[in-house]
């Protein structure tokens, strides 16, 4: 059981490459009906096209795909588009970019964590799950810089120990937790189901 923390959260960010479907599906399963903070999320995805129908939303949650110019809403599970980069401008809204790769990833982690560090700062947390790459290592950094609450998957207990690995590396995150621990730390955050 992981301590509730008086810090206020607006946004929470995920982000996974390999191994992601099966570990978001898992972790969203962890969520009790009606989480209220947005959860924004990046996955490796290649050319394929996002499909919703793949992840399972808590009761009361939606997942969509971020579109241009959408504000950020509670009780939205949000997902990078396929081949886009995803950014959140001051004002809390997406915006798409197809600049070119970063870490051979377009969407990439790094993008979407460092803008979101930026409108964020310390009501933000950050979240680095399982994945082949380094991605999300210096956008984890760019959280924590701004005040922001960061938390790795254990190596341990990831489908691909690589990407917590480069995180845990490069940022020195607040927390190294397995799934269930990271659900607890989110169920428990403040404002979670205000």
């Amino acid at each position: 059981m992981i301590k509730p923390t008086d810090r206020l959260i607006e946004a929470i960010f995920i982000g996974t490459s390999a191994g992601g479907v099966q570990t978001l599906n898992t972790l969203f399963d962890l969520l009790a009906p009606n989480f209220k903070i947005p959860i924004v999320t990046v996955i490796h995805l290649g050319e394929k096209p996002f499909i919703p129908s793949a992840f399972r939303a808590p009761r009361g949650l939606k997942i969509i795909e971020a579109e241009e110019k959408d504000m950020i809403q509670p009780g939205l599970i949000y997902f990078a588009p396929a081949n886009y980069h995803l950014l959140i401008e001051s004002d809390k809204t997406f915006s798409l970019s197809n600049e070119e790769k970063i870490q051979f990833a377009r969407p990439a982690l790094d993008v979407t964590m460092d803008s979101m560090a930026e409108v964020y700062n310390k009501k933000l947390l950050g979240i680095v799950l399982t994945g082949a790459n380094e991605d999300g290592a210096a956008g984890l950094l760019a959280i924590k810089e701004n005040g922001g609450m960061t938390v790795v998957q254990n190596p341990a207990n990831a489908l691909y120990p690589t990407m917590p690995e480069a995180a845990i590396k490069k940022s020195a995150p607040d927390y190294i937790l397995t799934l269930e621990q990271i659900g607890s730390l989110m169920c428990n955050l403040k404002g979670a189901y205000e």
